[in-house]
């Protein structure tokens, strides 16, 4: 333990945290297992390793096949020298075909994830949902909060929709700022979302999305107001109870339902 916490400081000062990738390297080794104990086995990819101080758990557990994915050259050469024998691959995780990295079966997805692309990840991860059956990793606590949000909550939107649909969401615990280098300005928390039973929705699930985002893009506005433009203004089906109320207000299978409502009435 003492000669990893040696590889640590010294790497503190090789590889500079750079903020346009939003890296803020976590330094606290009791966090970064607990985070890696939120995968228990089976391929597993983690984005952005920087350091390596969560890479170095994973790559402990025997039941764990990993592959690391990293944008940034300073921390690719750090982990080649310091962990030879992690598959890693140099490049944009938001870039990548994850069907070349495990062409067949299920993988997990993992990290301490940048900030700034966080949604953008999850968004990516929804696109290989099928095959994802956990996703887990450290974000802006803010962000974890909305992921993790029930319906009548202002933190509901967008995210919380999608991935539930989809994912089962526990918020694990809260990460101060200390525990960071450079320290972020905010509060970050661990996540874990795991594939529920839903294996699709009982709508059209392209149009689902597109009501989710529309409806919640005017959140404060009844949606009889938001979505007119998918039905057309004066559109009857907008006298219905549903359109009555505000996006935060609806469930899941409520978005389900509205979608499979104006499924036929959309403005082509």
């Amino acid at each position: 333990m003492q000669q990893v916490h040696a590889k640590k400081q010294s790497y503190e000062y090789t590889v500079r945290a750079k903020k346009f990738l939003g890296q803020h390297f976590l330094t606290d080794l009791n966090v970064a297992q607990r985070i890696a104990s939120t995968v228990k086995s089976g391929p597993t990819i983690e984005i952005g390793p920087g350091m390596g101080v969560l890479t170095q758990y994973l790559l402990k557990n025997p039941d764990i096949q990993l592959t690391a994915i990293e944008i940034d050259r300073e921390s690719v050469a750090y982990l080649k020298e310091w962990y030879p024998e992690l598959h890693l691959i140099e490049g944009d995780f938001l870039k990548l075909d994850l069907n070349s990295v495990y062409p067949e079966g299920e993988f997990n997805v993992i990290g301490n994830y940048p900030y700034n692309i966080s949604s953008q990840i999850f968004f990516k991860v929804l696109e290989y949902k099928d095959r994802i059956p956990v996703c887990s990793g450290m974000i802006q606590k803010e962000v974890a909060e909305r992921i993790a949000s029930k319906p009548g909550k202002k933190t509901y939107g967008i995210l919380s929709v999608l991935l539930q649909a989809y994912y089962d969401i526990e918020y694990l615990f809260t990460v101060d700022e200390y525990v960071f280098n450079p320290p972020p300005k905010v509060k970050s928390a661990v996540i874990r979302m795991t594939r529920n039973r839903r294996r699709q929705l009982d709508c059209d699930e392209e149009l689902f999305k597109t009501v989710v985002k529309t409806a919640f893009n005017q959140r404060r506005k009844q949606m009889r107001n938001s979505l007119q433009q998918l039905v057309g203004k004066g559109n009857p089906i907008l006298e219905e109870k549903i359109f009555t109320m505000r996006p935060e207000q609806l469930t899941v299978e409520q978005f389900v339902e509205l979608t499979k409502l104006i499924n036929d009435k959309m403005v082509k």
